[in-house]
């Protein structure tokens, strides 16, 4: 399978995850929520790892690991809530994930919306990577 454009493949996760909020609905825990979201991703042949881990680098040393819900198609930082709404800390958190993984696009959603919340987000630059 030919990887996808960030944009096209985005839309495709918003897509699986709207069916998934669609049949389940708000008040599951999370981890409801990202094993229904692989299922439908696998029926869609979209290809994702869960939990992948990343190595957090400081001046040329390990100095921890940061584990997102999903990375689609290697591309796609994809982290999953079922919060009442999302905090601040939620997106600095999926920055930083795409920070440790070298990539450009997350997504953030919240299965707990009404109707299903889902934010975007790119990548911030300080200078070094």
């Amino acid at each position: 399978m030919e990887p996808l454009q960030d944009k096209e493949l985005t839309e495709q996760i918003i897509a699986a995850a709207i069916e998934v909020h669609r049949e389940l609905g708000p008040g599951f825990l999370e981890s409801v929520y990202e094993e229904a979201l692989c299922v439908e991703l696998r029926h869609r042949g979209i290809p994702y790892e869960r939990q992948k881990s990343f190595e957090v680098p400081f001046r040329g040393e390990k100095v921890g690991e940061c584990r997102p819900d999903l990375l689609v198609d290697k591309k796609v930082v994809v982290e999953l809530k079922a919060v009442k709404a999302f905090e601040p800390i939620f997106f600095a958190i999926v920055r930083s994930y795409l920070k440790a993984a070298k990539l450009e696009t997350g997504l953030l959603i919240n299965f707990n919306a009404v109707p299903l919340a889902v934010k975007r987000i790119g990548r911030e630059y300080y200078g070094h990577s």
